[in-house]
């Protein structure tokens, strides 16, 4: 496994209630050695409380601005969806880049992701492997110097 050059100057976010997966991404993040934190949050409704400081997330120096977040659709409580539309419209939010990664591959779910304003659709990768290059190539993106808040909608892409 090759492992990440480029340090990514920003705290990720990353929404999703399966611990598998969480487990598994945060084994690829700490193989690219990207310098920076990759936090989670397992439901919608924690999430929002984490960016709008509510609860145990009330304190924004323990709970900073994330630079992205990484939005997974099904979850419970709150599903992404729902997340996704809270946070494109809130003024304070919206400007938060939003890269959903689910197991949909259903178009109807890649055509609303992307009408509610995500910035890019990812299908699960299945192994280490697949987050590896999922990490790779956020890492990558960034190293070429583009901002966080430049960041552009890409195309749905598929791992593995």
């Amino acid at each position: 496994m090759s492992t990440c050059m480029q340090a990514v100057p920003f705290i990720v976010l990353m929404a999703d209630d399966s611990t598998d997966d969480c487990l598994v991404a945060q084994a690829a993040w700490d193989e690219c050695r990207l310098g920076k934190e990759l936090r989670f949050v397992h439901d919608g409704e924690e999430l929002m409380n984490y960016l709008t400081h509510r609860g145990t997330y009330g304190d924004p120096v323990t709970s900073p601005r994330p630079g992205l977040i990484i939005l997974d659709l099904n979850m419970p409580k709150k599903d992404g969806c729902s997340a996704l539309v809270e946070i494109k419209s809130d003024h304070a939010l919206q400007d938060i880049p939003v890269l959903v990664l689910t197991t949909s591959r259903v178009a109807k779910h890649i055509d609303s992701a992307y009408n509610l304003g995500a910035h890019s659709f990812v299908t699960k990768p299945n192994s280490l492997d697949g987050y590896l290059e999922l990490m790779q190539g956020l890492t990558k993106y960034w190293s070429k110097g583009h901002p966080v808040h430049n960041l552009q909608r890409v195309k749905h892409v598929h791992l593995n």
